[in-house]
């Protein structure tokens, strides 16, 4: 074990004094390594410029490696260039389409391409031109220069106005615009625009296709003769207009402006939903769809009065069975020129009717203070109204009135009320009563006042099997027919059992010839006196004229009859007083048949005329409309 140690003492000793040899010798080192050093630093700036230039003469080599390949083809793709604008300068879009855009292809890629790697040889030798300025090996570069930014901007040249790609643009504009009006090739459509849309032009093809597609839709709408859109003044004819307005408008819709629609669909929807839309807008707008809308307004914004009711119902009618086609149509935000029109159109119709409607009782009762016919007869305004209120009625008006109701009254959050039409035709009818008793009241002759009553309760009666007589009832309906017996009977004997029968009838006074005489005499003067009076007198229903025609001549002529048989007798004794017979019997009864009879024609109301009347309010008025509606629209106007 000591040996060991010992010998282990040994080496580390012998390992210490070599540790302290080598670091007086890298203490020495070092010194040198500084000098060396110092000496060094000038020879690195020498190399490294030396260095330097090779490098860089190395990196020019590399980028004319990665260049030339470019500038090489570039002669070659201008050759070909040139060849395309020839081919190109010889062809015409509508004899060979198709390779007619396929040249402009060509000549589009060629001329990027030309464009582009001019663009990389002009960055290359102007830095070359920057890395050895003043290298006169260098400046013929500079024409080459020249001739590449050339030709860099020939694409540029090409596509301004008058350049040879802007030409050809132009000629497929020309192509497109003739099959926009021809829309029999979709195909040739869509490769057309595809080439304008890929040089900037596609704003221009929307533009084209709305010009050309307007002026067709326009065409076709002024064949329907829409004239009358643009008159403002047609009140009198408005009921014939909406008719016509009601047909062209289904028309416009359903046919013309739903081809322009799908055709939008189909040229643009590739591109994008709102680009077709927006045409399709354009399209309507421009052509002339307003212009229905406007119609509908001016209409709407007449003076209220009972027509307008029917008219506007007409109106709300066509443009709820148009609904489904102008949501389907115009349903997208780009048509928000036509949506907000249309929706204050239905809005105006629709309050416009509801108030009219509201206003019809109070409009009747303020015509209690104009006076009743001289004849006695039916005063038009009732024939008016009853008519009136069965066209309100009927398959035409009805279902659409009470939809109108319903929705102003959802407008205004509240409850459609089932029995509203009801409750107002029965307030209508009523102000006709009270008009009726006011009326009558006016007449200083007593017998034409109940001549008056029993025409108008007869008219009443004759509502029977029509939409108003079965709203208002059957005992409605009894009432009045037991009222215009009543009025008969009252009408008869004022004028003639009161005044001219008894004449004839006396007792115990026939044997006197002075008496007899007088008595004629009387009878004479008062039946001529009650006949020019009562031939101005007016039974409007002709079956009850022959009925009241028939009850005088059976009273009247068989009175007569009776008393000039007793007359005869006493003429046997004093011949002279055969001078004071005015009247045969037959002669008689034709005066008395005479009368009652109209003296101009008027419109005749029954019960089948009236069950059968499907006609527009414009066949059913006729002569009534401009004396009563008048009347009617003085009214409402001052309130």
């Amino acid at each position: 074990m000591a040996k060991n140690l010992e010998a282990a003492r040994n080496l580390l000793k012998a390992s210490l004094d070599k540790s302290k040899q080598v670091g007086i010798e890298l203490d020495e080192t070092g010194s040198r390594l500084r000098e060396i050093n110092q000496r060094l630093v000038p020879l690195e700036v020498e190399f490294r410029e030396v260095y330097n230039h090779r490098t860089t003469y190395v990196r020019v080599k590399n980028q004319v490696d990665c260049v030339i390949g470019p500038i090489a083809a570039i002669p070659r793709v201008y050759k070909a260039i040139i060849e395309l604008e020839k081919a190109i300068a010889f062809s015409e879009p509508h004899t060979e389409l198709f390779s007619y855009l396929f040249l402009i292809r060509r000549l589009e890629e060629g001329l990027k391409f030309l464009g582009s790697h001019s663009l990389l040889a002009i960055r290359w030798l102007e830095g070359v031109f920057e890395l050895f300025e003043g290298d006169e090996l260098l400046m013929n570069l500079k024409d080459s220069s020249g001739v590449l930014k050339k030709l860099h901007g020939m694409e540029e040249s090409c596509h301004i106005q008058g350049g040879l790609l802007s030409n050809a643009l132009d000629k497929l504009e020309i192509e497109l615009g003739k099959l926009f009006a021809l829309t029999s090739s979709l195909g040739e459509i869509h490769a057309i625009m595809e080439r304008l849309k890929a040089n900037g032009r596609l704003e221009k093809c929307v533009s084209l296709f709305v010009e050309i597609r307007v002026s067709i839709a326009k065409r076709r709408l002024q064949a329907l003769g829409l004239d009358y859109l643009d008159d403002v003044k047609i009140s009198n004819n408005v009921e014939i207009y909406i008719e016509q307005w009601s047909m062209h408008l289904e028309l416009a819709l359903k046919q013309i402006f739903d081809h322009e629609y799908k055709l939008s669909k189909k040229v643009f929807e590739k591109i994008g939903s709102n680009i077709w839309m927006t045409c399709f807008a354009r399209i309507s707008i421009e052509s002339g769809i307003l212009s229905f809308i406007q119609f509908g307004n001016e209409v709407a914004n007449m003076k209220n009065d009972p027509i307008k009711l029917l008219t506007l119902l007409d109106i709300f009618k066509v443009l709820n069975n148009l609904r489904m086609d102008f949501n389907r149509l115009y349903g997208s935000s780009a048509c928000i020129e036509i949506q907000n029109p249309t929706r204050d159109l239905v809005k105006r119709v629709v309050e416009n009717a509801y108030d009219i409607f509201q206003q019809l009782p109070f409009q009747v009762g303020s015509q209690r203070r104009f006076s009743p016919p001289q004849d006695g007869s039916v005063p038009r305004l009732v024939k008016f109204i009853t008519n009136y209120c069965n066209q309100l009625l009927g398959e035409d008006y009805k279902a659409t009135l009470i939809e109108v109701l319903t929705i102003n009254q959802q407008w205004k959050q509240e409850i459609y009320e089932e029995n509203l039409l009801s409750i107002q035709f029965h307030n209508i009818m009523k102000e006709i009563g009270l008009n009726l008793d006011s009326w009558s009241k006016a007449y200083s002759d007593t017998s034409l006042s109940y001549l008056f009553m029993m025409n108008n309760h007869c008219h009443f009666t004759n509502l029977r099997g029509t939409h108003l007589g079965d709203m208002m009832g059957e005992t409605w309906l009894t009432s009045h027919d037991q009222y215009k017996d009543y009025y008969a009977t009252l009408y008869f004997k004022e004028t003639w059992e009161k005044t001219l029968l008894p004449l004839l009838t006396q007792k115990g006074t026939t044997s006197l010839i002075s008496v007899s005489i007088s008595r004629l005499k009387a009878f004479n003067e008062a039946f001529k006196e009650s006949y020019e009076k009562q031939s101005n007198w007016v039974i409007s229903d002709e079956n009850l004229r022959q009925k009241m025609r028939g009850i005088l001549v059976e009273k009247v002529v068989t009175t007569y009859r009776c008393y000039i048989q007793s007359y005869k007798a006493l003429v046997e004794q004093d011949s002279s007083a055969g001078k004071y017979v005015k009247h045969t019997e037959n002669s008689l009864e034709s005066k008395l048949s005479s009368l009652f009879q109209p003296k101009l024609a008027t419109t005749k109301y029954s019960s089948s005329s009236s069950s059968n009347n499907n006609n527009k309010h414009v066949h059913l008025i006729g002569k009534l409309k401009n004396v009563v509606t008048n009347q009617l629209r003085f009214t409402l106007t001052a309130m």
